[in-house]
């Protein structure tokens, strides 16, 4: 709780507007970071093992089509790119080639889209809170310089307090962000070469 309580007192001194900033930091990163989880982890990334399972079991009875609409009922990128494959089927490897990276280039920019943001927002919450720092020292500076003697402890106490709420909130906002993006990257990754693995592994299996 004194953690919190520090912070909560930035935002009362004269630089409150330094711990506005990176609060919308945190707000724009953790927007970003929640539609990422919501399409990375539930829109893609649920059910690709049932999924294929079920592809496969229309595929060994030769129900290419029922495996056409079974797919094309999946809103994710395996589930186009098998649609793709399928229905491409007959045309020559090139032709399902063409269908699959054409897929990809529509697909692989949207599982990572925005993710490069994330470690932005993290960087700029600190080095706003270094700016606050600075800035709290410059306060202190000033209280030494021309603050009547009487009034000078309380402006040292209120321009240290800034550089250190700053600093702190800076941190406190840059380092979950950078822990969610490497969680977030690393499934977005996995989506991409799980995207280029089964895809690989469909082709070969509808040409054998």
């Amino acid at each position: 709780m004194q953690l919190y309580k520090f912070v909560l007192d930035g935002f009362l001194t004269s630089g409150s507007w330094v711990m506005w900033m990176i609060m919308f930091m945190l707000w724009a990163g953790m927007g970003i970071v929640a539609e990422r989880v919501w399409y990375l982890f539930f829109t893609c990334g649920m059910g690709s093992g049932t999924f294929m399972s079920g592809v496969s079991k229309y595929l060994k009875t030769g129900e290419y089509e029922k495996a056409v609409k079974y797919a094309s009922s999946q809103k994710t990128p395996l589930a186009r790119s098998v649609v793709a494959i399928l229905q491409n089927r007959g045309r020559g490897s090139k032709a399902v080639q063409k269908a699959v990276d054409e897929v990809f280039l529509t697909e692989a920019p949207k599982i990572t889209r925005n993710l490069a943001l994330i470690p932005v927002f993290a960087n700029l919450a600190t080095l706003i809170g270094l700016m606050g720092t600075i800035y709290g020292l410059m306060l202190c500076f000033d209280a030494v310089a021309n603050v009547p003697v009487a009034q000078r402890a309380q402006a040292l106490a209120s321009g240290i307090s800034m550089a250190m709420s700053s600093t702190l909130w800076g941190l406190l906002v840059a380092i979950p962000l950078i822990t969610v993006h490497s969680v977030v990257a690393a499934k977005s990754d996995g989506i991409v070469q799980e995207l280029d693995e089964k895809s690989t592994k469909l082709i070969n299996l509808i040409e054998a």
